[in-house]
């Protein structure tokens, strides 16, 4: 039995019961991937009018990409077709799992398909959602003039502005490791910092990370006795990853397919080969070092002593960062990576639970007449401590067969109690959840909300609209009462995806709320 080999108790059923009277499940696919693929191209035409779009590039000297970004109409247009795009897409991908709920033997070949008819018109798309892949072709030109991206910022530049790149960048260095650093540089002398041809060309390098976990995250799955299709499913196919991995580019799909075909390879105790592979996801952002514990775990084996333990730690370590510090020679780049792990950027984003029960901390505080700046700030840090405490629990206890899901559980832990989380975050420790098992009840549920928030906070947060454009009403309005519509609809209106959430018809629930307030009245009138 492999490390990750015996079956978890997280075990898996259906999304969704199956629509009986129905054409083969097989058949069935077809329609949520056409719907799927429609609002893929939804996306794409919208992002012209609305995505980042360099000011270098000579797309916006276009005449259709001027009428969608200067006149009224062409921004509400595109606002509306981005949005509603992306909410399709959701709807496809719930709607794909019901429609394959059986997960028998040919479901795989349909999430696949799904999966490459919902990624094409996004591999085309003006980057929507965030702008960090300009960075990118910022910090690979600092590589090639000879500057060190984790000492300056890319406005040493000349013309860096042009690049499209968001101004937080301008002097902040880089948090990513040294092997992306070789490939933004390589990008760089193919383009030429053609910002265009640039975001293409990262783009297709989070799509071979994309490749990556289609191909591991079934065969991980596998391993853990969890259906290969509905990890895939999970993982994949989901609009959130879909997204931020490919019409965003980011550079975490390298670094999550990297870190997802280590694991796999460590668990089917092929140990060194595994490493490497999540020393390279560490070299394209070091957040992935959380994983060589659990690797060492596997590699240490189920009647492992403390004395062994320890000692393939220690070279499970010196394996990787002995591979990392050469890493660092060429291009004098040195272990500057470090910094990312020991230095994190500082803030807190509102929505994440450390930020959102700091606010309320420091709210409530601030109210008693307390310094609540300060509770905040002990409260968000002590959560982080509680987040490493938690690793360490998680290393040092637990069965030997459920590494790779302490592996998860650490991971979440990590991301979930940070003070900032990302909306692609999520999708870092997401894989590994869904190769252990995730139960078809709160589970699933939790994640379809979670993809939903991130979805529709995108939407409405990240749009590019010049600000002499005048709207009756704008952009990021527009968007969010767009995609809280189509969420409306989802939940209470379309009787395929309501069941996801809720039991029951609308008007049988308002009918049990109703005799619920009677009742109330009722026990209220008789009370002495």
């Amino acid at each position: 039995m492999t490390a990750g080999g015996s079956p978890l108790g997280t075990s898996e059923s259906r999304p969704g019961a199956p629509e009986a009277g129905t054409a083969p499940a097989g058949h069935r696919a077809y329609i949520g991937t056409a719907q799927g693929f429609l609002g893929a191209l939804m996306m794409f035409v919208g992002s012209i009018g609305t995505g980042w779009i360099a000011n270098g590039s000579p797309m916006i000297r276009q005449p259709v990409v001027i009428a969608l970004r200067t006149e009224g109409w062409g921004v509400a247009v595109s606002t509306i077709l981005l949005t509603a795009g992306a909410m399709l897409l959701i709807r496809s991908w719930l709607r794909l799992g019901q429609r394959v709920a059986g997960w028998g033997q040919h479901s795989l070949r349909s999430v696949v398909i799904a999966v490459s008819a919902w990624s094409l018109p996004l591999m085309f798309c003006v980057p929507v959602f965030s702008r960090d892949v300009y960075a990118y072709t910022g910090q690979g030109r600092l590589v090639r003039e000879g500057q060190n991206p984790y000492e300056v910022g890319i406005s040493t530049l000349s013309n860096w502005f042009s690049l499209g790149a968001d101004p937080a960048w301008a002097e902040a260095r880089t948090p990513y490791g040294p092997y992306f650093l070789w490939l933004a540089r390589g990008v760089v002398g193919l383009t030429g910092a053609q910002p265009d041809l640039s975001v293409l060309l990262f783009r297709l390098l989070a799509g071979v990370g994309v490749l990556l976990c289609v191909i591991y995250v079934p065969k991980l799955a596998e391993l853990h006795g969890i259906n290969g299709a509905r990890a895939l499913w999970i993982t994949v196919a989901n609009p959130l990853f879909l997204i931020s991995f490919i019409a965003s580019a980011h550079n975490d799909a390298l670094m999550v397919g990297l870190a997802v075909a280590g694991v796999y390879f460590a668990a089917t105790r092929r140990y060194i080969l595994g490493i490497l592979l999540v020393t390279a996801s560490i070299g394209i952002k070091p957040i992935t070092v959380l994983l060589l514990p659990f690797l060492g775990v596997m590699w240490a084996g189920a009647s492992a002593t403390w004395p062994r333990k320890f000692l393939i730690w220690a070279a499970t370590a010196g394996i990787s960062f002995g591979v990392l510090l050469l890493s660092g020679l060429p291009y004098n780049l040195g272990t500057g990576w470090v910094w990312a792990i020991m230095d994190p950027t500082p803030g807190y984003t509102g929505y994440s639970p450390s930020g959102f029960l700091g606010q309320q901390v420091e709210m409530l505080a601030n109210a008693l007449g307390l310094p609540g700046g300060t509770f905040a700030d002990v409260l968000r840090t002590g959560l982080k401590w509680i987040a490493i405490g938690l690793v360490l629990l998680l290393m040092f206890r637990g069965d030997y067969s459920r590494a790779v899901r302490r592996m998860a559980l650490a991971f979440t832990a990590v991301v979930m109690l940070s003070p900032i989380i990302q909306p692609w975050y999520i999708l870092w420790f997401l894989p590994f959840l869904a190769v252990t098992g995730i139960r078809d009840d709160w589970q699933i549920r939790s994640l379809y909300v979670v993809v939903t928030f991130f979805v529709v906070f995108g939407a409405q947060d990240q749009l590019s609209v010049w600000s002499f454009v005048e709207l009756p009403i704008d952009a990021s309005s527009l968007a969010f009462v767009t995609a809280l519509a189509f969420t409306f609809y989802l939940l209470v209106l379309d009787i395929h995806t309501r069941k996801l959430l809720i039991e029951g018809k609308p008007q049988d629930l308002a009918r049990q709320g109703w005799r619920w307030v009677q009742e109330r009245r009722a026990a209220a009138r008789q009370a002495p």
